[in-house]
């Protein structure tokens, strides 16, 4: 009996240690693997993350808030997985992903925290606001890369070599382009092997759209307005054409991909690069001789008093409103877009264009043509995508611009086509008015 004591008390002082030192070691392990001050983050595998993690290393060490990545793929399987995850409730604390009208296809009032009331968001571009925004005047993205233009980059040197200044009206770059011909240069470089590229010269006339036809976009997606019947859109298809037409582009266009385009950019064999400028950070990494030769000016439109960029929205952070860290999300984003937060950003990216926050100051060594755009961006002078403007953007235009622009299809053949594609894409989203 008395071993049965012992026994029975042994056990039971073990029990007792075993659950202190658990319930210790539970406490201990809480506090220090900061998991109540953790916050997951999807975001798309093909996107770079040098410049956001420089960002989350300066959040975790400032405000203990650690940051770990969840990767999707990008494009359509991106996006299905992003829906998926919203409707199971599996979605991490924060989403990385497109502003603009796929942004209004994940229901962002039901899925996103409102983030308008945030004093952060009074530094924020109203431009940007505007593609994250619903008709409610709720505000549901942080920009989380820097804006990219749709534009016309150039060689410098070729400029200086034929004497040639930068063009303000489509008449003047259309000259430019012949006297570069003339000089046994490739005027206008197409790379339409990669087929996206052929839509450049459309997408980044929206700028002159609006100049022409402010509302547009609403008319557009209310099934008022058609590309085809539209003198200021249809005329985007035109400029398509007339490249094609005067012989501007390089024999072998058919056959060039997106690198070699680059290429022959930043050696000047070819003079003009219609291109988002996504371009600026390759030309960085593979010809960092050359980025400072290379400038950029807006499309040009018909008229010398109407000159801009059209600007192409930063990606988002969204807040996951279901999630169990919104207030630990809210705070994260606070640190992202403070003054340290946006400084450690500037400091590792590899910038492609200016920021989407007011007041910061890019430093000395940014490329030349981000330098060439913020004299536009400060004064205005800049206007979205369409496709930041309405929803519907058909699958199809760039197997549409690759027609038009290597002659299959004259512009008005091509812009109807895509009012075609348009419309089916508009049925299928249950637009009214289609």
């Amino acid at each position: 009996m008395n071993k049965l004591k012992k026994f029975l008390s042994l056990f039971c002082v073990t029990v007792l240690l075993v659950g202190l030192l658990a319930g210790c070691g539970g406490a201990n392990s809480s506090s220090t693997s900061g998991e109540e001050d953790t916050v997951t983050v999807l975001i798309s595998n093909d996107s770079s993350r040098t410049a956001i993690e420089a960002v989350t290393d300066y959040i975790e060490e400032e405000y203990g808030i650690k940051t770990v990545f969840e990767t999707r793929p990008g494009g359509t399987e991106g996006d299905n997985i992003m829906k998926t995850r919203l409707a199971t409730g599996d979605m991490a604390d924060i989403a990385f992903y497109n502003s603009g009208s796929l942004l209004q296809a994940l229901n962002p009032a039901q899925n996103f925290v409102d983030l308008s009331k945030e004093p952060y968001m009074d530094k924020v571009l109203d431009t940007f606001k505007d593609t994250v925004s619903d008709d409610s005047g709720a505000i549901y993205g942080i920009p989380a890369t820097s804006v990219m233009v749709g534009a016309w980059f150039y060689n410098k040197k070729v400029y200086e070599e034929l004497g040639l200044e930068v063009p303000k009206t489509w008449d003047e770059l259309m000259a430019n382009n012949e006297k570069i011909k003339e000089a046994g240069k490739t005027a206008v470089i197409g790379t339409y092997k990669e087929t996206w590229t052929s839509q450049l010269i459309v997408l980044g006339d929206n700028y002159n759209v609006l100049a022409e036809n402010p509302s547009f976009p609403e008319e557009y997606t209310a099934n008022k307005a058609k590309l085809a019947t539209t003198p200021a859109a249809l005329r985007s298809f035109e400029k398509l054409q007339e490249v094609y037409d005067e012989g501007y582009m390089n024999d072998d266009f058919l056959a060039t991909n997106y690198d070699a385009g680059i290429k022959m950019l930043a050696e000047g064999t070819g003079a003009h690069y219609p291109m988002l400028s996504q371009v600026l950070p390759l030309l960085a990494t593979n010809y960092p001789d050359q980025l400072n030769d290379i400038g950029v000016f807006p499309q040009p439109g018909d008229s010398l008093e109407k000159n801009g960029f059209t600007a192409w929205m930063p990606h988002a952070f969204y807040l996951n409103k279901k999630g169990e860290k919104v207030e630990t999300a809210k705070k994260w984003a606070e640190a992202f877009l403070s003054d340290e937060g946006v400084k450690r950003f500037v400091e590792a990216a590899s910038l492609d264009g200016p920021l989407a926050v007011e007041g910061v100051e890019l430093p000395d060594d940014v490329p030349q043509a981000v330098k060439d755009m913020l004299p536009y961006f400060e004064e205005g002078n800049t206007a979205p995508a369409l496709e930041f403007l309405s929803p519907l953007k058909g699958p199809n235009l760039e197997q549409i611009t690759t027609e038009v622009g290597s002659g299959g299809k004259t512009a008005k053949e091509g812009a109807e086509l895509y009012d075609q594609d348009v419309e089916k894409q508009a049925k299928q989203l249950g637009l009214e008015g289609w």
